[in-house]
This record gives C-alpha cells, sequence and structure tokens, in this order.
C-alpha cells in the first residue's frame, strides 16, 4: 500500500505542476502579438497537455487502488467530498484542453487577465482536497 500512495503523490504532484503551468502559458499567448513567440508557446502548450493527460490517468488509477482495493477512506464523507473534488479537477483539465483548441484555431476569446484568474482554480481545489486528506474533517 505505501508504493502505491507513493506513486500516487507523484502522479498528483507532476499532474499539478501542468495544471498550474499551462493557464501561465495561457496568459502569455493572450499576451502575445509576435507570430514567432505565439508559435513557440502553443508547441510548448501542446506539448505539455500531452504530457499531462498520462499523468491525470495515472493519479486517478492509483487512487482508486488505495480506495477500492485497500480501503482508505471506506465509509467516511470527506472521500466522497474528495472524489467530488477530483472530478471537477478532471473537468478543469480538458477545459483546459477546450482553450488550447481554441488558441490552435485563433479562436481565443478571453484576455490575459482571465487566465490569472482561471489558473486560481486548480489552488484553490488543492487546497481543499489537502484540507480533507490531511484534517479528515467528516
Amino acid at each position: 500500500m505505501l508504493w502505491t500512495k507513493i506513486f500516487h503523490i507523484l502522479f498528483v504532484m507532476s499532474w499539478f505542476a501542468g495544471l498550474f503551468y499551462l493557464p501561465r502559458i495561457y496568459v502569455n499567448l493572450a499576451q502575445s502579438q509576435e507570430p514567432a513567440a505565439t508559435a513557440v508557446l502553443l508547441g510548448m502548450a501542446k506539448r505539455l497537455y500531452r504530457f499531462m493527460f498520462p499523468l491525470a490517468v495515472l493519479t486517478i488509477a492509483t487512487g482508486l487502488v488505495l480506495f477500492l482495493y485497500y480501503g482508505i477512506g471506506t465509509g467516511r464523507g470527506w472521500i466522497h467530498a474528495k472524489i467530488l473534488l477530483v472530478a471537477l479537477l478532471v473537468l478543469y483539465h480538458l477545459w483546459c484542453g477546450r482553450l488550447l483548441q481554441h488558441f490552435l484555431a485563433g479562436t481565443n476569446r478571453h484576455s490575459h487577465v482571465y487566465y490569472r484568474w482561471f489558473n486560481e482554480i486548480p489552488v484553490l481545489l488543492l487546497l481543499l482536497v489537502l484540507i480533507l486528506v490531511v484534517l479528515k474533517p467528516f
């Protein structure tokens, strides 16, 4: 079980690194006026999103193993709240992919300020997940 926890934490950290960084690239894309810089940023965003997807899958898979096989959190309310927050993170991840499609198509409608606020969503969700996992309030 400890190895599964270690890998779960590793995958969570790696996935979140992408969830934190990709919207920062979007901030720069929304501000970019030079085609060469835009092309570089789009390439970075595409590669990062492609890299993040397997990390999200591995995070969820190891979390499910901990929950379903080892029974961590079984019968406790905090685990259901955590699962809901993880579902919201998956939606956020997919939303990032949709925004990337808009950038690639040249149809972005949002300003850099929007993406600065958008970048705060995973921070808040991570804080809530950490509170649930560490404090187990219910």
